[in-house]
């Protein structure tokens, strides 16, 4: 598999920043330091960045430099990441473990947060595409509902979207496969 040369050029970056948020966890609603470094992050890239939904989340926006084509009916789509961590205890050693005692990145939240602000970096850096693309950084993913919470403070309403992407780890499955669920 050949994997894009800006990814590659991100990589050590992004594993600084993935180690960074899996040292400082943040539960529901609380993702304050997290939204802070996400909202850095995508506003240094250019982007435009809305704050606050569902108390902590966070929305950028990316519009294409390429005209609408007659075939392309999207016009706008989202990409989704979870922000926050479990209450749990790290029993891990190594340097980036949880410096908050009873709080840790168990699910992998912190890895989908890199993830995604690595595709609006690439994204941004290429705005080859036509239509818009928010990002949007949900709080709240673990039994809380962040997600339902944003929704209902107007999330779409501000953003509309034709389609939603959103994505989670799965460990058991083969590295370079994906398994897809159209909801």
């Amino acid at each position: 598999m050949k994997i894009d040369n800006s990814l590659l050029q991100l990589h050590d970056t992004l594993i600084d920043w993935r180690k960074d948020l899996h040292a400082h966890p943040e539960t529901a609603f609380e993702e304050k330091r997290t939204s802070d470094f996400v909202a850095a992050r995508l506003e240094s890239f250019g982007l435009k960045v809305h704050r606050g939904l569902a108390t902590t989340g966070v929305v950028a926006t990316l519009s294409g430099q390429e005209p609408p084509s007659q075939q392309n009916t999207v016009s706008s789509i989202a990409l989704r990441a979870d922000m926050d961590a479990l209450d749990l205890d790290e029993l891990n050693r190594f340097d980036h473990r949880s410096s908050i005692k009873g709080k840790m990145h168990a699910c992998g939240h912190d890895g989908h947060t890199v993830m995604l602000l690595g595709a609006a970096k690439v994204l941004a850096d290429n705005p080859c595409f036509s239509g818009q693309v928010h990002f949007i950084f949900q709080p709240a993913e673990e039994n809380e509902g962040g997600g339902r919470v944003m929704v209902e403070e107007g999330l779409f309403e501000l953003f509309p979207t034709d389609m939603v992407f959103g994505m989670h780890n799965w460990p058991g499955l083969a590295a370079g496969h994906f398994a897809i669920r159209v909801c």
